[in-house]
């Protein structure tokens, strides 16, 4: 069983930028595809991005295409969120999320999820 722990979020002007955090527990995190995902007031959960086992194989959604970096320290059993340039739209509650397969863009390709931390960005 993993246990994931968001922190990182927060209040920023738009252009602003945060880090987000996700650290794992209880499980061998290096074996996770490792995911972020967002919901905004009102909306469904989206993707956002995703890493492979290594730190390679990332992809991201076109929204936050060169704006958004994800990266892991297996080593801190930790996978990051480095958000640039920040939007009114990209306000909403971030998860984290851990796969124990190659995973994409769908939920119900993790299995594991986090509480979720909120990020506002204000105009």
């Amino acid at each position: 069983q993993v246990q994931l722990v968001e922190s990182g979020g927060g209040l920023v002007q738009a252009g602003g930028s945060l880090r987000l955090s996700c650290a794992a527990s209880g499980g061998t995190f290096s074996s996770y595809w490792m995911g972020w995902f967002r919901q905004a007031p009102g909306k469904e959960r989206e993707f956002v991005t995703r890493i492979g086992w290594s730190g390679g194989s990332t992809r991201y959604a076109d929204s936050v295409k060169g704006r958004f970096t994800i990266s892991r320290d297996n080593a801190k059993n930790t996978v990051y969120l480095q958000m640039n340039s920040l939007k009114p739209e990209d306000t909403a509650v971030y998860y984290c999320a851990a796969a124990r397969g190659v995973a994409n863009s769908r939920e119900r390709e993790y299995d594991y999820w986090g509480q979720g931390t909120q990020v506002t960005v204000s105009a």
